[in-house]
């Protein structure tokens, strides 16, 4: 199979779909790698790197979805590249589609083979290749929550850990998941006071074991919900419905109770978000102020590492890359029920149940596509 990537064009957007080590895995299996000139840079692989894995290096993106059966992406394709995409093709990356109508018709209108990261499960019915990024970001939310809560940020001017003598901020993170656990893992380890709100009682009861005295739990309802907003310095907003619009839990009403200065990290903003008073921000610039409140919506946060975030995403998504370009898309689908989670998109028919319910679309199973 001749596999392509492109240098990612989305506002400081440094990740790139394959690493030469994970090219080399391709080649090394006797289908031809695609690289655009300089897709690497920002993660330190030179072209020369490339090459030496046995990739082809091409000049533009243009030349990439012109040729490849597969292209490997990280982020949701732009509209530029959208266009680009032919019948039949295989776009395998993050796509996002609840929140993004314009997304989602135009990739029904391409005719592609769409398969997203961030629907594939596992035997556990976890979201292996969603979990690293989660990961990341869930770190990465409470280092962005202590700069925004420096006043010169516009923040309170809190320190997440105090100095003695002087209490820790208060953080609450709503959400006990993969982002929610990493999340509450580097506020507490920095010293702040911090609360995990969670609907699932097995999840608390692991929350509750693992952090002990470190970190508090409470059950997600409106009240709990509402008294730990109101309280915080800090909330992050670490929900997901997996492939569906992120519910708004934190309304602009409860945004008012909050003190000023305090700071919100939404990190659920790739599903729409779960502050009512979110919008996607870029790393140019990445907080707005509501209410007197903070928001930092980065719809990419993990993009700001962009070496470790590649690295850890490639080890998740090569074996399927392989395997799609071993069996071919259908086969592998067929095979691997949980691959098959992410087809979202095929010929142009939307197959995967929560974005058609979401958008209003016509819902074919993907079941129909590998038929």
């Amino acid at each position: 199979m001749i596999v392509g990537t492109v240098k990612e064009i989305k506002n400081h957007e440094y990740r790139v779909g394959l690493t030469p080590e994970s090219v080399h895995e391709l080649t090394a299996h006797g289908h031809r790698v695609l690289v655009e000139t300089g897709a690497g840079e920002g993660i330190g692989a030179s072209d020369a790197f490339y090459e030496k894995a046995g990739a082809d290096i091409v000049a533009t993106a243009a030349e990439i979805f012109a040729t490849a059966e597969m292209v490997v992406k990280v982020k949701e394709p732009q509209a530029a590249e959208r266009a680009m995409l032919r019948p039949g093709q295989i776009l395998y990356t993050y796509l996002h589609l609840a929140p993004d109508p314009d997304q989602t018709r135009d990739l029904i209108a391409s005719g592609a083979t769409c398969i997203a990261y961030e629907t594939v499960t596992d035997a556990s019915g976890g979201l292996p290749l969603l979990k690293p990024m989660s990961q990341v970001a869930g770190r990465m939310a409470i280092q962005a929550g202590a700069t925004a809560l420096e006043k010169a940020h516009g923040g309170r001017g809190v320190l997440l850990g105090g100095v003695p003598g002087v209490l820790p901020a208060k953080v609450a993170v709503i959400g006990g998941g993969v982002v929610g656990f990493n999340a509450a893992q580097m506020a507490a380890g920095l010293g702040a006071d911090v609360t995990i709100l969670d609907r699932s009682p097995e999840v608390l009861e692991k929350l509750g074991m693992y952090f002990e005295a470190r970190a508090k739990t409470r059950f997600s309802n409106r009240a709990n919900l509402a008294e730990c907003v109101a309280e915080a310095d800090l909330v992050v907003g670490a929900v997901l419905i997996p492939g569906a619009a992120a519910p708004k839990l934190v309304s602009a009403d409860m945004l008012k109770t909050m003190k000023k200065g305090a700071v919100l990290v939404d990190v659920a903003i790739d599903q729409g978000g779960c502050f009512e008073t979110s919008h996607a921000t870029t790393h140019a610039e990445p907080t707005y102020i509501v209410d007197g409140v903070v928001h930092y919506c980065v719809a990419n946060m993990p993009g700001a590492v962009a070496r470790t975030s590649t690295y850890a995403l490639n080890n998740v998504t090569l074996p399927h890359a392989l395997r799609i370009a071993e069996l071919g898309w259908k086969e592998a689908l067929r095979r691997d029920p949980h691959l098959r989670e992410g087809l979202n998109v095929w010929d142009g028919k939307v197959t995967y149940r929560a974005v058609a319910d979401d958008l209003g679309l016509p819902y074919t199973p993907a079941e129909e596509a590998i038929a």
